[in-house]
């Protein structure tokens, strides 16, 4: 009989390992041809894993988010960022699943990744790391998921970069995945995003205090490019709609224009707020890698540039949602791979979503999202001979 894992794992603010991790000592052999060992990935479980361990639901997080989806954050002290939809009774419901999210191999909440330390020199890797890709991060999530003795998953779930991973889980590891859900996503990164990311990327390197990638030696933190960095990533996530909602033009705790820099007009305090704030919780050269990884994601390109082939035979169930003020990945990204799939004769259903709150849709109260998503995995549920949904 197979012992039921914790129902939750939760993570002690104090304790510098971010909650349960594990470590792979056999070399990972990376996209690039690079082997890294060993490897840690710190890692969050939610509800219980069942005898047949068939309920398990792999969540992938986004660039800045982490494996932290529910309870108390350890570094910011707030929720999680999936706590609307994650939890007991809600859409993924984990009295019924049970949810694994790990923080990207690359990452900086406990995962191998260029803030820890290179056991071969005692120095914190940098820009020694080597550069990793979205099939790296997934190729280490498999390990993970090895260690925790789940050979099949119900559903890959994941929005935005966690899109790309759940549909490099479909294409890398159909045997070992039922169904996935990207959402808000794409099968590659447009020449607009590499564009917005490199912006980012030089933010953080045209700060003195990065010292070239080695700031953490020097007990420097670029913390004004990688504020700014932030800055200009969070104006892709919302729309201009939602912007103008938001704030409009009016003015920062004053009645007239300043005729200065400070920061007149509620939109550039919200951004201030929004960089000062990420610095606090995220590390500069993660930033760089992760970014990076997303812009070598081409699912296309791997397969002699037609997309169709990298899903020709596939068994997966695939339900890609969309939302029309995204412009950061617009819904015309999940119609491609819609079409390609259907070009595979796979299983596929596609929903957009009306809303005007941009790319962070996903993770915000939409209705109709989450009424789509849960009717998704009610439907593979009971596919797979798992008891119904009980009652709240």
């Amino acid at each position: 009989m197979t012992a039921e894992l914790p129902k939750v794992h939760q993570a002690d603010p104090s304790d510098p390992a971010f909650g349960p991790r594990v470590t792979l000592t056999a070399p990972l052999v990376l996209q690039s041809g690079e082997s890294l060992a060993p490897v840690t990935l710190a890692y969050q479980t939610y509800g219980t894993l069942n005898a047949a361990k068939s309920n398990a639901i792999l969540v992938c997080h986004a660039l800045t988010m982490d494996q932290f989806v529910c309870g108390v954050h350890p570094v910011t002290g707030k929720r999680g960022w999936g706590e609307d939809i994650v939890g007991p009774g809600k859409v993924i419901d984990t009295n019924r699943y049970f949810i694994v999210c790990a923080n990207v191999l690359g990452g900086c909440m406990g995962s191998t990744g260029p803030k820890e330390i290179n056991p071969t020199t005692g120095r914190a890797w940098g820009l020694r790391f080597p550069v990793i890709t979205i099939r790296d991060m997934v190729l280490a999530q498999a390990k993970l998921l090895d260690h925790l003795g789940i050979e099949k998953l119900l559903c890959v779930i994941g929005g935005s970069m966690g899109a790309m991973q759940a549909l490099e889980w479909a294409v890398r590891f159909p045997h070992r995945v039922y169904s996935v859900a990207p959402i808000a996503g794409s099968y590659r990164h447009s020449a607009q995003n590499i564009a917005f990311h490199e912006v980012g990327r030089q933010a953080i390197m045209a700060d003195p205090d990065w010292a070239h990638g080695n700031y953490l030696e020097q007990g420097s933190v670029p913390k004004r490019g990688l504020a700014v960095a932030r800055m200009a990533a969070h104006i892709t996530y919302l729309s201009e709609k939602a912007l103008h909602q938001k704030f409009g033009r009016r003015l920062q705790n004053r009645d007239a224009l300043s005729y200065g820099f400070d920061a007149d007009f509620q939109v550039e305090s919200y951004l201030r707020h929004q960089g000062a704030s990420f610095v606090d919780r995220f590390d500069a050269n993660s930033y760089l890698y992760i970014t990076r990884a997303m812009d070598y994601f081409d699912l296309a390109a791997e397969n002699g540039g037609v997309l169709a082939n990298a899903f020709k035979g596939s068994n997966v169930r695939y339900m890609l949602i969309s939302f029309t003020s995204d412009w950061l990945f617009p819904t015309e990204e999940s119609r491609a791979i819609v079409r390609a799939l259907n070009a595979a004769a796979a299983n596929v259903s596609f929903v957009e979503i009306e809303s005007d709150k941009g790319h962070d849709a996903f993770l915000l109260d939409e209705p109709e999202f989450h009424k789509t998503l849960q009717g998704f995995l009610d439907g593979c549920a009971e596919m797979r001979g798992l008891p119904k949904r009980g009652p709240l």
